[in-house]
């Protein structure tokens, strides 16, 4: 029996995840190659430079291809880039059929494959699974059209939103289990980004246990005062440390020695602070498509206070800390009425050891 385009679009997209946190900031695409109900094709985009998903399929599939229907989550390209445009090879493949999940988002393309593929005479379904295609790609989508980068807020807090005591001590507020799993999530972001005081109070190496490629380590000191023996450039390895621009002739002996160790990115200033904006604008320039924020307070506040944050996930603890002078989860600025709150959707709970998940998308 046929089965439906939902059947074998679901496959595609079950194929493009298989390119999490190695495709960036490529999107996650999944392809198939089907004939007389049957797969003869499949695969999903590998990495960044390599052949996107459709491109891989008809390759395996080669004279396979004529005649047969391709499905493939994200809208064949036209254009030139690291590769070749996908658009020519499908054209030259012989499929009859293209069944797509959604349009590219990314400006260059957005719609020009679906056309040139319809001129062709080739029949073209769009919108399949869209929704579940979209999500798969929520950062890619974020971060070609607006260029910035997706930001996802993770803390790790007490029942009453503390993240250390009064005296700075936070080891460990959650559970073995919850730490476990944040470092499952570290490898599917490109950068990891932490406040300096989370540096200096915690001195944490940023890193991802279960992952040979490493998130690159973004630091926000605005006053350039993290330790040259800190913990991120442990291993040889190098990290971005976000600071204000130098006035005229100013060269601090810190600077000049971080600068070793360091990548410095300079930024504008806004309020005596790291301009946000500018900061993310710039990192979305070198190709960072998605950031995992984990704290401090003041920088999550700040982040939020300025509407850069797409996602949050909170690791609540069932603890009482307790104490006016104990450090909170998010600081900032703030809200000045309660129905001016930050508002959360598609909200998710998961239970982590002892631990609660609270996952949702900032409104």
């Amino acid at each position: 029996m046929k089965k439906p385009h939902e059947y074998y679009m679901q496959r595609a997209i079950d194929l493009a995840l298989k390119g999490r946190g190695k495709v960036s900031p490529n999107p996650m695409v999944g392809s198939l190659l089907v004939r007389n109900s049957r797969i003869i094709a499949e695969g999903y985009h590998r990495a960044c430079g390599l052949d996107h998903a459709e491109v891989m399929v008809l390759n395996e599939a080669q004279e396979k291809a004529k005649g047969a229907t391709l499905y493939v989550t994200l809208e064949p390209c036209t254009h030139f880039g690291r590769t070749p445009p996908c658009v020519d090879r499908v054209l030259r493949s012989g499929v009859k059929e293209v069944v797509i999940g959604m349009v590219d988002p990314n400006p260059v393309n957005n719609g020009k494959g679906i056309k040139v593929l319809r001129e062709n005479g080739i029949k073209v379904h769009v919108g399949i699974l869209e929704d579940k295609v979209k999500k798969l790609n929520e950062v890619f989508i974020k971060y070609i059209t607006r260029k910035v980068p997706f930001v996802t807020l993770k803390l790790a807090e007490s029942l009453d939103g503390k993240i250390a005591t009064r005296t700075g001590d936070s080891k460990w507020i959650t559970s073995d289990e919850s730490r476990a799993y944040a470092h499952r999530i570290r490898k599917d972001y490109d950068a990891i980004m932490v406040g300096v005081n989370t540096v200096l109070r915690d001195n944490p190496m940023l890193e991802a246990w279960f992952s040979k490629v490493q998130p690159v380590k973004i630091v926000v000191d605005s006053r350039l005062s993290t330790p040259q023996s800190a913990n991120i450039f442990s291993r040889g390895r190098k990290a971005i440390i976000v600071t204000l621009k130098p006035s005229a002739g100013e060269e601090t002996e810190n600077r000049q020695m971080l600068v070793k160790k360091a990548d410095i990115l300079d930024v504008c200033e806004k309020d005596g602070q790291v301009n946000l904006r500018d900061m993310m604008k710039k990192l979305a320039q070198r190709g960072i498509a998605n950031v995992l924020v984990e704290g401090g307070g003041t920088l999550a506040g700040a982040l939020l206070d300025e509407g850069l944050v797409d996602k949050v996930m909170f690791f609540i603890s069932p603890k009482i800390i307790g104490g006016k002078d104990a450090i909170s989860s998010v600081m900032g600025r703030g809200v000045s009425r309660v129905d001016k709150c930050f508002k959360l959707k598609d909200l998710n709970y998961r239970r982590i050891g002892d631990d609660l998940l609270v996952s949702a998308y900032i409104r």
